[in-house]
């Protein structure tokens, strides 16, 4: 089955299109939202979402997925 993913400017897969995401791209977007906006803490996201509190941390810190895409590539699987 081919499907669409997102790869940065060297031509890797980013976001939840990887391999090894475990969490969507709507969830990342959640996560900041109640962070942000609801003033949720790392342990209660972590809980929710079922990803350690290290995880959590590095997304509202945007560390991690926080990568615009540089274009969409079809991949096969």
């Amino acid at each position: 089955m081919k499907r669409f993913v997102a790869v940065n400017e060297f031509g890797r897969i980013i976001g939840e299109g990887h391999k090894d995401a475990k969490l969507t791209d709507a969830d990342v977007d959640m996560i900041r939202e109640f962070h942000e906006a609801e003033g949720w803490g790392y342990r209660r996201l972590a809980k929710t979402f079922d990803v350690c509190k290290s995880t959590i941390r590095k997304i509202v810190k945007y560390e991690t997925r926080a990568q615009t895409p540089d274009r969409f590539k079809t991949v096969v699987g």
